[in-house]
């Protein structure tokens, strides 16, 4: 009567299966585990609320704890859909592919092996994956259904079979409702594609054109671009030049308001090759400038005689002596400088990198203590907190570095229009690491991205000292919001709000008051550290206003504001 029973249970519990869609199947099992794993909720919370780089975090986290199969399957699912979402698919790749054979999810993962394959341009992989999940036998969720004959019309057209692509295009188009434009957009500019590939003009161009004349009026700015592009092929191939050209121009207008952070590192490695073939051509000049003053000496030396070669020499060597007078004199001033600058550097050295060098020997000794009695835990505690001090070290041996230089004068300073955000998002992107070890959860806030001149390379010093700084005085986990936007005095602002320690009110009052700061100035006793007098004298060269609002115990807020550049 018993195992009745069981079978009855089990065979209800299959039909309730059965009729879910994959998506909302993953859904009530994750919840369900939720109940009783934190750190797999804290996951897949983040996943919910599209925080993917959250997601991507605690759900690396969570997999090193985890003994369950059917909680592996969910974990890796999300990491690789947060990786995919930071364009990361070699990883999501391997995270998909460790799911589970005939899992539950088998597919959600048959759909996203496709979906990676297809940008990694691999299409008979992602036709292979996709025709694999389209005969799977359950019920399947209406967008991802419509996403996956999507990107199997696009891989088809790749690789020249237009009658596949139709086909996967035309069942794409069944499924869109009415008042989802932007999926009718993209359908149409698809099979105009189909048709234009095997020579339909007399079907594709309408299509194209009625693609176009949608996305105008459409908020979408990508679908804007393409259909431009498209409209500017179209006619360019039918000699339309004039209409191709004015396309061509819309086109590169949406282009411009775009931002890839994909592009940041290759757009950085140019701006670093401009920078060098402009040195270059500097040096260049310098050696022209002194060959012309060689030769104009030698001609004044060879075309004097008489008493006017005696008072040549006299005055040369008159102008010589004073020159060298001059040049002992700035000698002796910038030596005085430097030597002011070095004891300062030796004091901040000698007091700073005391106490890391003694946390660093402290955490070896208790890394070496969890080695040996084989814990896990302590070693990736006593590890992330050793990243942090390494990290705080580095940072500090910066700072003195970029101090030597501008004190020194040695520091390339170049004021150039540059747009605000990607240089935001590029020192966010090189502190994953360091806030991911320190267990702090990062939120941005972007109202308008802004054109502004600046030096864009002590800009981002400013911006690492200020991020170190919250992760320093974070007192364990906790968040840093960071905002950027445009203020009623025509600034363009970037504000990193943190939920630390917060800074006293005295202290507040001597960090605010910096003005014109130089070594004669610096008083290390009255708290204020090299980084801030550093951000100060960075800002301030680039004609910005650097402002700090703290409540102790309540955690900081430091504004960098900046005059902007007409957009």
């Amino acid at each position: 009567m018993t195992k009745k029973i069981i079978y009855v249970l089990i065979f209800f519990q299959s039909i309730l299966a059965a009729s879910q869609t994959d998506v909302e199947l993953l859904k009530n099992i994750s919840l369900e585990v939720c109940e009783s794993k934190p750190l797999f909720c804290k996951a897949y919370n983040y996943y919910n609320l599209r925080l993917y780089d959250s997601c991507y975090v605690y759900s690396g986290k969570a997999l090193l704890t985890s003994n369950n199969y059917k909680e592996k399957d969910i974990l890796n699912y999300i990491q690789g859909i947060s990786a995919i979402k930071k364009n990361l698919y070699k990883k999501a790749l391997k995270n998909i592919l460790s799911i589970r054979d005939n899992s539950f999810i088998e597919s959600l993962k048959e759909s996203q092996l496709g979906n990676i394959y297809l940008n990694l341009k691999q299409y008979d992989n992602s036709i292979k994956h996709y025709l694999i999940w389209e005969g799977l036998d359950n019920v399947k969720d209406s967008k991802i259904t419509k996403n996956a004959y999507h990107n199997i019309g696009l891989s088809y057209i790749h690789l020249k079979d237009y009658d596949s692509a139709k086909q996967y295009f035309d069942k794409e188009f069944s499924l869109i409702k009415k008042s989802d434009t932007s999926s009718i957009i993209r359908a149409k500019m698809d099979l105009a594609n189909v048709y234009y590939n095997q020579y339909l003009d007399d079907d594709a161009i309408p299509l194209f054109l009625e693609s176009y004349n949608l996305a105008k009026s459409f908020t979408d700015i990508e679908l804007k671009q393409n259909s431009a592009l498209n409209m500017a092929v179209v006619e360019r191939n039918r000699k339309g030049y004039r209409e191709s050209v004015q396309y061509y121009r819309e086109y590169i207008k949406w282009k411009d308001s775009l931002w890839n952070r994909d592009k940041i590192w290759e757009l950085t490695e140019k701006d670093k090759q401009i920078a060098v073939a402009q040195k270059d051509s500097e040096i260049a000049i310098q050696e022209e400038k002194l060959k012309t003053q060689k030769v104009v000496q030698k001609g004044l030396i060879f075309g004097a005689s008489g008493l006017l070669v005696f008072l040549g020499f006299l005055a040369f060597f008159y102008k010589k002596l004073q020159k060298k007078n001059s040049l002992i004199t700035q000698q002796k001033e910038d030596l005085t400088i430097a030597n002011k600058t070095k004891n300062y550097l030796f004091s901040v050295v000698s007091h700073d990198l005391r106490s890391p060098m003694n946390t660093i020997k402290h955490q070896h000794l208790q890394l070496k203590k969890h080695i040996e009695n084989n814990n896990l835990e302590g070693i990736k505690e006593a590890n992330n907190s050793a990243i942090t001090v390494t990290e705080s070290t580095s940072h500090l041996l910066n700072n003195v570095l970029h101090w030597s230089l501008e004190q020194n004068n040695q520091m390339v300073f170049e004021q150039k229009e540059y747009p605000f955000k990607p240089i935001v998002e590029h020192v966010l992107y090189d502190y994953e690491n360091l806030i991911e070890a320190n267990d702090v959860e990062i939120e941005t806030n972007y109202t308008k991205n802004s054109l502004i001149k600046a030096d864009r390379e002590s800009l981002k010093i400013v911006l690492r000292n200020l991020l170190d700084n919250s992760v320093k005085y974070m007192n364990g986990k906790g968040k840093i919001t960071i905002e950027m936007g445009v203020d009623s005095g025509n600034y363009a602002y970037v504000s990193i709000q943190d939920t630390g320690i917060g800074i006293s009110a005295e202290r507040l009052a001597k960090i605010n008051s910096l003005k014109d700061v130089s070594i004669d100035k610096i008083n290390r006793s009255e708290g204020v550290g090299l980084g801030l007098i550093l951000c100060q004298t960075l800002v301030k060269k680039n004609k910005g206003i650097l402002s700090f609002d703290s409540e102790k115990g309540k955690g900081t807020k430091v504004t960098i504001q900046l005059l902007r550049s007409e957009d």
